[in-house]
């Protein structure tokens, strides 16, 4: 089976040999449903659709790591217990990521260290998982035009493939934030490699369609001949993990730029500990971290990312409520010993679709890899990751922010197109999915009201 298969079908029209029925009793039909969950569709496709969600998590933590001393073996092993968690329970490819607002408030501000972000991710969790539990996350996601939500997605997917070209173009400090000159053309991380591996993906992955359409020759034999090598060698192609083959290139380049890399690798996990977190960590955690956090979750890691895994998987919609009460948990626990603050989000969704993942066992693959690495490297591990070309990283980012972006195609008029790209230009020109959702649904409402009183006047005429 190649990584360009069609979508699956519901889980209950997979044949039995797949998918068993239950034997009786509550417990039998949960542990059936995990199993159909973490199903294989395809072995090279859910691995290479693993490594559709790195573009975003690997220069996030290791920036964290480098300018805030993260606990990096502490948090692949709670993000790797995550990825295997949601996976079990979604049988989608929800990705984790880490909560961007947060983290770009610790990065540059001297003054916002571990302990504050480590309050703003349980602050922002706690309220997460009240929303979720008492069903008002349920009500916000009906509330919400597609128009809106579109225009988020919209917005997430330029940011995120803007950064990209970013990545690719330029020289990157992640431990300042900042770009430190343009890339040379020829190295291990020059701007040739990264063109070469778009393309390889662009080759590979084409524009994402879903299946490769078959055609019949209406010619003679030679030429039907002919079509079925070319389709069967385009399937060759299309089966190949473009994702995974970067991400090999990438960590061997890794160790070719920094021979050193290896000598500092120590075998063993990083040693877990309970983060002290005093009142004013508490309070400046709340207000520079969770209140510009929060409205980002709610849409994107929440009312975004339901709306896109009912796009790409009909019959497997997963409720707005429980991937609030599960980004809700993931915080909860895990902020209290250092694990980077994380949500799900879009943009890891589509990278990780793009690539090929289609089921829970895509990210629980993940999952086992980062809790692997977490136990037996730990923060050790930061020595490759600091030697990994970002060019490379950028290539794989800029294709997920695309295919995220892409989802905005659907609007149906000329209204919902307009409403979606003010909240498109509102939230990257703002820098803020807040302000974009605020004008989105303003600008909706008010051409809701414009038409009724159109409807209202022609009736009396």
């Amino acid at each position: 089976m190649d990584s360009q298969t069609p979508q699956n079908p519901p889980l209950q029209t997979l044949p039995e040999t797949t998918a068993r029925p239950p034997i009786s009793g509550f417990p039998a039909t949960v542990v059936d449903r995990v199993k159909n969950n973490l199903l294989f569709r395809s072995k090279w496709a859910e691995l290479n659709g693993a490594m559709g969600d790195l573009g975003t998590y690997i220069p996030i933590v290791l920036a964290l790591t480098l300018a805030k001393d993260l606990n990096l073996g502490t948090t692949l092993i709670f993000t790797g217990v995550y990825n295997i968690v949601t996976g079990a329970i979604y049988g989608v490819p929800m990705p984790v990521q880490p909560m961007k607002s947060i983290a770009a408030v610790a990065i540059t501000n001297s003054d916002f260290g571990i302990p504050e972000a480590m309050a703003a991710g349980i602050l922002t969790g706690a309220i997460l998982f009240f929303l979720g539990v008492t069903g008002l996350m349920q009500l916000v996601y009906r509330f919400i035009p597609l128009s809106v939500v579109r225009g988020i997605q919209l917005a997430q997917g330029l940011s995120f493939a803007l950064t990209a070209v970013k990545y690719i173009r330029n020289v990157q400090d992640f431990s300042k934030s900042k770009s430190s000159g343009q890339r040379h053309w020829l190295g291990l991380d020059g701007l040739v490699l990264a063109l070469i591996c778009a393309v390889f993906i662009i080759i590979v992955n084409g524009a994402g369609d879903d299946e490769i359409e078959e055609r019949e020759s209406d010619g003679d034999l030679g030429d039907r001949e002919r079509v079925g090598k070319r389709r069967k060698l385009t399937k060759i192609v299309a089966s190949l993990p473009s994702a995974f083959n970067i991400f090999l290139l990438g960590v061997v380049l890794a160790i070719i730029r920094g021979p050193k890399v290896v000598k500092g690798l120590k075998f063993g996990p990083s040693h877990v500990e309970i983060v002290k977190i005093s009142k004013n960590a508490w309070k400046d955690g709340f207000i520079k971290g969770t209140i510009p956090q929060l409205p980002l979750s709610i849409l994107n890691s929440v009312i975004a990312v339901c709306k896109l895994s009912s796009d790409l998987f009909p019959g497997r919609d997963v409720s707005a409520a429980s991937v609030s009460v599960t980004v809700g948990v993931m915080n909860l626990v895990g902020c209290w010993f250092g694990a980077m603050p994380c949500c799900h989000g879009a943009g890891g969704l589509a990278g990780q679709y793009k690539f090929g993942g289609r089921s829970g066992c895509c990210v629980a693959l993940l999952g086992a890899a980062k809790l692997g690495l977490g136990l037996v490297l730990g923060s050790s591990l930061v020595t490759v990751l600091e030697q990994f070309p970002v060019g490379v990283l950028g290539a794989l980012l800029l294709f997920a922010g695309i295919e995220l972006a892409m989802c905005s195609r659907d609007m149906g008029s000329k209204e919902e197109s307009f409403v979606m790209l003010l909240c498109t230009a509102v939230s990257l020109v703002g820098s803020s999915a807040g302000l974009g959702f605020l004008c989105g649904m303003a600008v909706h409402y008010l051409l809701g009201l414009r038409k009724m009183a159109q409807n209202v006047q022609s009736c009396s005429v």
